[in-house]
């Protein structure tokens, strides 16, 4: 295949970005768009000039590090994956493919498609986790009975790769649908009970520190999670927020 790439580049935060016309052939349709952006910067460092910077590590759909904007929308036209599970079979002979990194006030550009997504770090270490004394105090795993379908619920919560595709795919660039994810999955476990109020709390409020929107109910996060987390997760946060607030 023979395509027209509109990238963004960016030298980095403070700069002013562009976009920039990169025609690339001989693309075959089973290579994954991560490859396809490999080609590219092989050629651009065969120029001389400075290759595209985008994030990625496992390339398996693993770890969400390959957040990019394709064609408006974050993982490109697929469902239920990232980035670098997307084919370029997807795509056709001559199309032009817009690339954009992730916008979003909380995830400042770092250099042309990498941007910081340490803001999601910053509201998991607010209360994304339990305290628990295993000096010497360790508990079998299976002490505590734990309802299949509630077990089944927190395992789905927490698939959560963090990747930031619901803030970029969110008119507000809300982190409703990732923070909701990691308070669900302890919301729903008798562990996570013993901090339930602080966690929530402390979740939100760091997550409004860090500039992300607020939820208008669009469904966009959803739509575009390439794990599926669902919106009831949302719901079950105002829940847990609404009942701690009360609780003072």
């Amino acid at each position: 295949m023979k395509l027209n790439l509109k990238i963004w580049r960016q030298k980095d935060a403070k700069s002013n970005g562009q976009m920039v016309d990169y025609p690339i052939s001989g693309i075959e349709g089973d290579m994954s768009f991560l490859e396809m952006m490999d080609v590219l910067n092989e050629e651009l460092i065969t120029k001389g000039e400075d290759p595209v910077v985008f994030d990625h590590d496992c390339r398996e759909g693993i770890c969400g590090s390959c957040s990019l904007q394709i064609n408006g929308e974050p993982h490109g036209p697929d469902r239920l994956i990232t980035t670098c599970q997307l084919h370029m079979r997807k795509f056709n002979d001559g199309d032009t493919i817009v690339i954009e990194p992730f916008r979003a006030k909380a995830f400042p550009v770092i250099k042309d498609l990498m941007v910081d997504r340490s803001s999601f770090d910053r509201i998991q270490q607010a209360g994304g986790y339990i305290s628990v004394n295993t000096s010497g105090n360790t508990v079998d795993a299976n002490a505590i009975p734990i309802d299949k379908h509630d077990a089944d619920e927190a395992m789905d919560s927490a698939t959560c790769i963090g990747c930031g595709a619901c803030v970029a795919a969110c008119k507000n660039a809300s982190a409703m649908l990732f923070t909701s994810a990691k308070v669900s999955q302890y919301a729903l476990l008798p562990q996570g009970q013993v901090e339930a109020t602080d966690r929530v709390l402390n979740m939100v409020r760091q997550m409004d520190l860090e500039g992300f929107g607020n939820c208008t109910n669009t469904g966009a996060c959803e739509v575009e999670c390439p794990k599926g987390i669902s919106l009831e997760n949302i719901a079950r946060m105002n829940r847990e927020y609404f009942s701690a607030s009360l609780k003072g």
